[in-house]
């Protein structure tokens, strides 16, 4: 392994799946007087504030040259808006490990989306690889539908339809923004733009589902919001965009496949969470299957703009 790539790729990669690890533990704390609507709303007019602040300390301009609000808009309205309203919809209706072990699987339609719009074709490895780490997510996600008896289809069903829905959206958001015309936008300006238009879309959406703002003073909640919205928003995307553009969608979202062990073991230290040999094989099962498809990752892609690296 040569330098740039730990820089720029292992580095980045180990940070912004530690964070995500975390937040599905801090995002159930953000669900009680709060609609959840409301809550992603906040976490992105933060997260605009903060990417803003970053993209100016770093020297970029945030004047929108041509082309830049347009794609900016597709990343915000798909990423910032649809992706995390779906999210927090579905944990209305399942538990965040079952959410973030669906999630998990966002390296399928990563790496199809990849093939039909930058023409990323999959090797035989990969797909043996992402087979092998498909079926660790399949146990652990029949590992929390055992830990939850009282679970009823319907709720299953639909909070998995949700899950399924960030899933699509968070996918069209990855691979569009490492699309060649977009890469010529610099990256943080491109963020900034994306969260504020986001942040306006989650405004519109909290206020037409859920009518006017409800503000919560706990100290918890507020801590928890900036944890989600500084470094699960404004520094984790701004590490695993580049690393997508880098390694492709498809390898990048293996990251999403470790969340849920990540989260498992965070539930273990402050809930109690139990482990199984479903649990145990589940993540043994993602875990080889990740390191074989980074093992097999392409060459790097090239980075047309040296703001994305």
């Amino acid at each position: 392994m040569n330098r740039e790539t730990l820089t720029k790729v292992v580095i980045p990669f180990i940070i912004f799946t530690a964070i995500w690890g975390t937040t599905w533990i801090v995002i159930k704390d953000q669900l009680g007087n709060v609609p959840p609507q409301w809550s992603v709303a906040y976490r992105f007019i933060i997260a605009t504030a903060g990417m803003a602040a970053f993209t100016l300390w770093r020297g970029d301009s945030l004047k929108p040259g041509p082309g830049l609000i347009g794609a900016a808009s597709v990343v915000g309205v798909s990423q910032f808006c649809l992706n995390f309203n779906g999210v927090y919809l579905a944990s209305e209706y399942i538990t965040s490990g079952l959410i973030a072990t669906v999630f998990a699987l966002l390296m399928v339609p990563n790496a199809i989306l990849a093939w039909i719009w930058l023409g990323h074709k999959t090797t035989g490895k990969f797909l043996a690889a992402s087979a092998i780490a498909v079926a660790g997510i399949a146990l652990l996600f029949l590992h929390e539908v055992e830990q939850k008896p009282d679970l009823t289809m319907t709720a299953l069903a639909a909070g998995v339809a949700w899950t399924v829905f960030a899933l699509i959206a968070a996918a069209i958001s990855n691979v569009y923004q490492a699309r060649d015309a977009v890469k010529d936008h610099s990256l943080f300006s491109l963020l900034t733009w994306a969260m504020g238009i986001g942040a306006l879309c989650d405004i519109a959406v909290a206020w037409l589902l859920t009518g006017p703002p409800v503000v919560e003073m706990r100290a918890g909640y507020w801590l928890g919001l900036l944890w989600l919205a500084l470094a699960a928003s404004v520094i984790c995307f701004s590490l695993y965009y580049p690393v997508v553009r880098r390694i492709g969608p498809g390898k990048a979202a293996y990251s999403s496949a470790i969340v849920p062990i990540i989260a498992m073991a965070l539930s273990t230290l402050f809930e109690g969470f139990t482990w199984t040999t479903l649990s145990i094989a589940g993540s043994s099962l993602a875990l080889a299957g990740i390191v074989l498809a980074l093992w097999a990752r392409r060459r790097p892609m090239r980075v047309t703009n040296p703001d994305a690296a």
